[in-house]
């Protein structure tokens, strides 16, 4: 959960608040997770009442035109509304009946000297990535090219095995074993390592590898985004569709990842194989359709060799 204090003490060294009214109500005071998180916060309005008011200049400026009766009215409304706290931005000039109110209510009330723009940006963002819907998988998370590529399969595979290997060949680690995923966009799906597991890889027979340390600051990575999951199979011919029309994904948090099939087998480059397919990724994010543009070429070529209805 995400409360009011918490909230506050993240963002405290980006937007230096300073407390007008109710801190310690503020330690109690949670944001509803069930909200998006773009309606969480926003400039005064009484229609969204549930949702973090930001008074700025614009806001308390027409606040100092109404009489007592009428802005005791309003703050009524929105502590009826149920709102979780209100933030005076770019301005000090925090009105003194609503500080007054928000002692008296318990409702958090805050003061930055940020611009309400700049303040509600930046709450969103993160507010975006603190409640975004987050999973854990099991695989080894890595930066290939570029590319947020996961290596899953079944254990004893050699995921760990193959992500050495594409470390020794510059390729970055960001999470071994246990991936934290969150949705941060309607569209991106971001991983992390568990900071208990940062920058280790367990490899069979090694034990755990500090990879920092053996191959350099380079060679990790805090977060990717990912784009790419590569699943290991054991070396079964039957039931393996050797060139896949459709091209296979896999639903992580609602959202479509790409996906590719590689068989474990003796003699097979795993390394190699996952370089082409991240680079073949890449050329379809361009829009570049290797399988398509050869489908194509060959439906063409049926047509020249076909004999028209009016030949002998």
């Amino acid at each position: 959960m995400l409360s009011i204090h918490d909230l506050v003490t993240d963002n405290q060294a980006r937007l230096n608040f300073q407390w007008l009214a109710s801190e310690n109500a503020a330690k109690h005071i949670e944001l509803d997770y069930g909200v998006a998180s773009a309606d969480l916060i926003g400039h005064l309005n009484l229609i969204h009442p549930r949702r973090i008011q930001v008074l700025g200049v614009e806001e308390i400026n027409y606040y100092f035109k109404f009489e007592a009766s009428r802005r005791q009215y309003y703050l009524t409304e929105l502590v009826e509304g149920g709102v979780p706290a209100m933030i005076v931005a770019g301005t000090s000039q925090a009105p003194a009946d609503l500080i007054d109110l928000c002692q008296q209510l318990n409702i958090p009330l805050l003061n930055t000297q940020h611009d309400a723009a700049e303040l509600i940006d930046v709450l969103r963002v993160y507010l975006a990535k603190r409640l975004a819907p987050t999973t854990l998988m099991h695989g080894v998370f890595l930066d290939v090219l570029g590319l947020g590529v996961l290596i899953t399969g079944e254990s004893g595979l050699g995921k760990s095995e193959l992500a050495l290997e594409l470390i020794s060949r510059g390729h970055g680690l960001v999470a071994d074993d246990a991936v934290e995923l969150s949705r941060t966009a309607p569209n991106l799906i971001e991983g992390q390592c568990p900071p208990l597991l940062q920058n280790l890889l367990e490899v069979r027979g090694l034990g755990l590898l500090d990879i920092r340390t053996i191959f350099g600051e380079t060679s990790v990575r805090r977060k990717m985004n990912l784009k790419l999951i590569v699943h290991l199979l054991r070396s079964t011919p039957d039931n393996f569709e050797r060139l896949p029309i459709q091209q296979q994904t896999q639903n992580v948090l609602g959202v479509e990842i790409k996906q590719v099939m590689l068989q474990v087998a003796a003699g097979r480059n795993l390394a190699v194989l996952v370089e082409a397919a991240v680079r073949n990724t890449i050329l379809h994010l361009r829009g570049i359709d290797t399988m398509k543009e050869f489908m194509q070429r060959q439906a063409l070529a049926i047509m020249e060799n076909t004999p028209s209805s009016s030949d002998p």
